[in-house]
């Protein structure tokens, strides 16, 4: 947090190598398929999608100071809670376009997505919990 890379490490031989992104990687997230990084561009106010094949980045807004986000089961979706606007947004992480965006609470901080229920958890940093059913 606060640079503008991600840091690679291949797990066979312990050398890093540095993967620019965009300013303020905040939280990252996997592709089941294991092409592609999704992250939080806090200090941007973006989410990335970095292909690790071509090393292409893709950004799209979503709100202010976006945090934590979380994948559905199925990869389609992401889910990303916007700090500062105090929303959620809802990704298609075919092409990042944003889907839906809903009021949530002052500072959502972090996000979950449970798979056997298909609902959205949100915690706020007052110390409260929303829970969203997922609409497809």
């Amino acid at each position: 947090m606060g640079g503008n890379q991600l840091i690679r490490v291949d797990l066979g031989n312990w050398k890093t190598s540095r993967v620019g992104i965009g300013a303020g990687p905040r939280a990252a997230v996997f592709h089941p398929s294991r092409r592609y990084i999704f992250a939080t561009l806090n200090a941007e106010g973006r989410v990335a999608k970095l292909n690790l094949r071509t090393g292409r980045v893709t950004k799209i807004s979503t709100g202010t100071l976006p945090r934590s986000l979380a994948m559905s089961e199925d990869a389609k979706a992401l889910y990303v809670v916007n700090y500062e606007s105090g929303t959620v947004s809802k990704l298609r992480t075919r092409d990042l376009k944003v889907l839906q965006t809903i009021s949530a609470c002052f500072h959502p901080i972090g996000i979950t997505y449970d798979a056997p229920t298909r609902r959205v958890w949100v915690a706020c940093y007052g110390g409260s919990l929303l829970v969203y059913n997922d609409r497809r």
